[in-house]
């Protein structure tokens, strides 16, 4: 009897952190994360914000690549639900799909947080349970047309080359109907006009974010437009860092030769090149704390919390938006960033 009892004991010792650890699993808070895509610079920095917020908690956030497919995306969020996961992280591939997403976890009772790309006003107005955290695109538009502004100002003897007082300029556009692509083009301009700069553009093509496209459509513009191109505005650091690679092979960035090139988002290579002094400037889009502001809504909503500005650490706007503000980096303050 005696030999059984101790034998019990063992079995029993052994087996008790297998089933703690079973039931650490089981109570754990699980949530669900869709990127549009992976091989984004800049959402790499947003996800590994989240994942790095997720440890500090007892949640577990379940990230996936929708490989830029909305119909690819569409499933992953359905295995989430099938899952049965507490609340959903989406970053749209396709922002105007957003709807679909939005009926599918209502109809689940499962709640979302969008981020970095904005569903339409009357989608997110579907349902009590739709946050978005992102950064308003007009100030990153804005910061990015008064970065060239002020070079243009104190160089404009040689930053114009024909002498004709007029900036001519061509613009790397992101994904087309992407709200930061489109209002970072407009306000991006609209600030060299409203500092009294002339403008002229002269070519303007999307490189979906990506830095290889980037670089071909700079050389294209390099072949049609040659010397006359004074500036070169991009929608985010990727397709700016193309730039400056067709640029070099044009013969820039040596001898003297230099162009203005800004981009926005501030990611490490872009700060790499700012110090090397290719990129003229670049516009913090806070990868950071977006990845964060999204987990911790996504974390109070999976426990059935109603988010509080208190509750997550950011200011909520309108119940539904958390707006991380944009931040101007340049040669002159680059390395806080680093």
């Amino acid at each position: 009897m005696r030999k059984l009892s101790i034998v019990l004991c063992l079995a029993l010792v052994i087996a008790a952190p297998v089933f703690a650890q079973g039931q650490a699993e089981k109570g754990a808070i699980e949530i669900g994360s869709a990127i549009y895509k992976f091989d984004d610079t800049f959402m790499t920095g947003v996800k590994n914000a989240i994942v790095a917020a997720a440890a500090e908690t007892e949640a577990k956030v379940d990230v996936v690549d929708s490989m830029n497919i909305q119909a690819t995306q569409n499933e992953k969020v359905d295995l989430f639900i099938t899952k049965g996961v507490k609340a959903m992280q989406i970053n749209p591939v396709d922002r105007t799909a957003a709807g679909v997403i939005i009926d599918k976890a209502k109809k689940a009772n499962i709640p979302v947080v969008f981020f970095n790309r904005e569903p339409l006003a009357e989608d997110m107005a579907k349902w009590d349970k739709i946050y978005y955290v992102g950064a308003r695109a007009e100030e990153s538009g804005t910061m990015s047309g008064q970065i060239i502004a002020d070079y243009w100002k104190a160089n404009k003897a040689t930053m114009d080359k024909n002498n004709d007082g007029v900036l001519q300029y061509v613009m790397l556009k992101g994904e087309p109907g992407h709200q930061d692509a489109e209002l970072r083009t407009e306000y991006s301009i609209k600030n060299l006009k409203d500092n009294g700069i002339k403008v002229e553009k002269l070519a303007e093509d999307t490189g979906m974010w990506d830095r290889v496209k980037g670089q071909e459509k700079m050389a294209a513009f390099i072949a049609s437009q040659g010397d006359k191109i004074e500036a070169v505005f991009a929608n985010n650091d990727d397709m700016a860092l193309g730039a400056i690679e067709a640029l070099k092979a044009a013969g820039y960035f040596r001898d003297g030769k230099f162009m203005p090139v800004v981009g926005v988002d501030a990611t490490a290579p872009a700060l790499q090149a700012l110090e090397e002094g290719t990129l003229l400037g670049t516009v913090l889009n806070d990868a950071v704390n977006q990845g964060r502001a999204t987990f911790m809504l996504s974390y109070d909503l999976a426990r059935g919390i109603t988010p509080t500005d208190a509750s997550i650490g950011y200011t909520i706007t309108d119940g539904k938006y958390v707006w991380v503000p944009y931040q101007k980096v340049t040669k002159e303050n680059y390395k806080q960033f680093k």
